[in-house]
């Protein structure tokens, strides 16, 4: 699955790359949810530096655009908006003197489109920063990164540890709808109509413990939590893909319109305190996060600036 890049895909941190996660099922159904009062969104400002914030705390509520992923942004079946990003914006908006934030669910690949067009203030979905991103958005800087990781079975029997093992190895591999791990494995050398693409990590997980595949390919964060509760199978050490023949390490952040920078600098200026002060990783680790996706990477390093 490669749709057009200038979509708002979900890619990984280098430009050719595809999308990193699939969206969920019942997102099409949440965004009817998000459609309603779109029109209340502040429009743009010409003014330097944008004036978004001003007009956020005039009016007390912030927009956010989600694509109903678990655990990154999402509304659960109490129906209360959650996730890494919503419950991150919840704290710093605060902070801002925004006491309120509303979900506006739609699907990934319209994210950036809805963002640019004034449907949502800000993308708060675990959004990878790379360069084609930022040629369309501004980031603010990270606030986790994330490395892959395998589902194999229990003892990893056939020393699976990174992408080039299974290329040696011929292992059946499986990864998730769109995902970024497909080019993983084809720079590595495994031919991509021998991958089974299955929906998501739970379908991956199963397809290992059936024994139709080897490995299953996905996040460090996904996997591991997902097999928390197998007999049958286990997560690898997280490892970082290589790119280029280098190690790579991707970084989600929120984006903002490239026209509000007052807003994504004083974004940015409260994210610093919660990640110093050891709060970030608080809010964060309901969600499965650990140490290991904390990070001091910037989105202009991810930005290729």
């Amino acid at each position: 699955m490669a749709p057009p890049l200038g979509n708002g895909v979900h890619t990984t941190g280098y430009g050719h790359r595809r999308s990193r996660r699939a969206v969920l099922a019942g997102v099409a159904a949440l965004g009817a949810l998000g459609a309603a009062g779109c029109s209340r969104v502040a429009t743009a400002s010409a003014a330097p530096g944008g004036d978004l914030l001003d007009r956020l705390r005039a009016q007390g509520v912030v927009r956010l655009g989600i694509a109903g992923e678990i655990p990154f942004g999402y509304i659960d079946k109490d129906g209360r908006l959650t996730g890494e990003a919503p419950e991150l914006a919840k704290v710093v908006f605060k902070r801002l003197g925004v006491d309120t934030v509303q979900p506006v669910p739609t699907e990934f690949g319209s994210l950036i489109p809805g963002l640019n067009s004034q449907q949502f203030d800000v993308v708060a979905a675990g959004m990878y920063v790379n360069p084609d991103r930022c040629a369309q958005v501004i980031f603010a800087d990270p606030d986790y990164q994330m490395l892959d990781s395998f589902i194999v079975r229990k003892g990893n029997p056939k020393g699976l540890h990174n992408y080039q093992d299974v290329v040696a190895k011929k292992a059946r591999f499986a990864t998730g709808t769109g995902y970024a791990e497909i080019q993983y494995a084809v720079d590595a050398g495994y031919k991509e109509s021998d991958i089974l693409i299955v929906p998501d990590q739970v379908a991956g997980l199963n397809a290992v413990e059936a024994g139709r595949v080897d490995v299953f390919a996905g996040t460090a964060l996904t996997t591991r939590e997902v097999v928390k509760k197998s007999a049958k199978a286990e997560a690898t050490a997280a490892f970082a893909p290589l790119v280029d023949g280098k190690p790579h390490v991707d970084g989600g952040a929120f984006a903002f319109r490239p026209t509000e920078t007052k807003l994504r600098d004083a974004f940015n200026t409260e994210l610093r305190k919660l990640k110093k002060s050891g709060e970030l990783l608080r809010i964060l680790r309901p969600f499965g996060f650990t140490q290991a996706e904390m990070t001091d990477l910037t989105a202009k390093e991810l930005c290729g600036g």
